[in-house]
C-alpha cells in the first residue's frame, strides 16, 4: 500500500515537472527572436485577414518594417490592406505589399490584380510574392509552366512597382520545382529558430518564427529578419 502511494506521489510530481518544463518552453519560443546584434534589421509579415494591428506597440518591440497582403490570387483583395498601408509610415515602419500566389489561376492575372490595389510608393519596399501550397487548390503544375507563369507575374508587377520581386517559396514547393535556382530573384525564405538552407542561392529575407508574440497585435507573429 505504501509503495502504491509512494509511485502516486512520485508520478504526480513528475507529472508537474514536465508541465512546468513545456509552460517554460513555449514561453521561451513565444519570445524568441534572432539576435539584433546579428540580425539589426528584423520585422513582421501578416497573414491575410489579419487581426488588428496597434503599429506604434509593434514598433516599439523592435520591429522595423512590415509586409502585409494586399491580394491573394487574382480575385481576393484583403479588405486591411488600405488601412495598414496607411498606418505603416505614422508608426515609423517601412512597409512592403505581398501577394499570395495561387497555382490555380494565370500568372498574370494575378500581378494585373496585385498592381490594381498596391500604389506606387518611393519609401515602399520591393514587393513580395508567397508560393506556398494552399488548401483552396490542389492543382499541380509542370515546372517549366509554373517557372513561365511566375516569370510573367514578376516582370509585370515589376514594370509597376520599379523594383525586383522578392520570392517567398516554401520549404515543399522549393523541394518540388527548385524556383530558387530558375528564377534570378531575391529569396525569403521561412523555418522556426533555425535559419534553413533549403533554396540554392543565400536568403535575403528569413522568417524565423511563427511563434512570437509581442504587444501590439493579438495571437502570433510571423517575425522575420533581413540578411546582414
Amino acid at each position: 500500500m505504501l509503495d502504491r502511494f509512494g509511485y502516486g506521489t512520485r508520478l504526480i510530481a513528475l507529472l508537474v515537472f514536465a508541465g512546468v518544463l513545456c509552460l517554460a518552453v513555449w514561453m521561451s519560443a513565444t519570445a524568441w527572436h534572432p539576435s539584433v546584434a546579428r540580425y539589426p534589421v528584423q520585422g513582421v509579415d501578416l497573414p491575410e485577414n489579419p487581426p488588428p494591428v496597434e503599429w506604434p506597440m509593434l514598433r516599439a518591440r523592435g520591429a522595423d518594417f512590415a509586409y502585409i497582403v494586399a491580394t491573394s490570387g487574382a480575385d481576393r483583395r484583403d479588405p486591411s490592406f488600405e488601412a495598414n498601408w496607411a498606418a505603416l509610415p505614422d508608426a515609423g515602419l517601412r512597409r512592403g505589399a505581398l501577394h499570395l500566389y495561387s497555382l490555380c489561376q494565370p500568372g498574370l492575372a494575378q500581378a494585373n490584380a496585385f498592381n490594381a490595389v498596391v500604389p506606387q510608393a518611393d519609401d515602399a519596399l520591393p514587393a513580395a510574392v508567397d508560393v506556398s501550397y494552399r488548401d483552396d487548390c490542389a492543382t499541380r503544375p509542370d515546372k517549366a509552366a509554373l517557372i513561365a507563369d511566375l516569370t510573367r507575374f514578376a516582370k509585370t508587377v515589376e514594370i509597376h512597382l520599379r523594383h525586383p520581386v522578392i520570392l517567398r517559396i516554401s520549404r515543399a514547393v522549393e523541394g518540388d520545382y527548385e524556383l530558387s535556382a530558375a528564377l534570378d530573384r531575391p529569396l525569403w525564405t521561412m523555418g522556426n529558430f533555425i535559419a534553413p538552407g533549403y533554396t540554392a542561392r543565400p536568403w535575403r529575407l528569413w522568417r524565423a518564427s511563427d511563434l512570437r508574440r509581442v504587444d501590439g497585435m493579438k495571437g502570433p507573429v510571423n517575425w522575420n529578419v533581413v540578411a546582414p
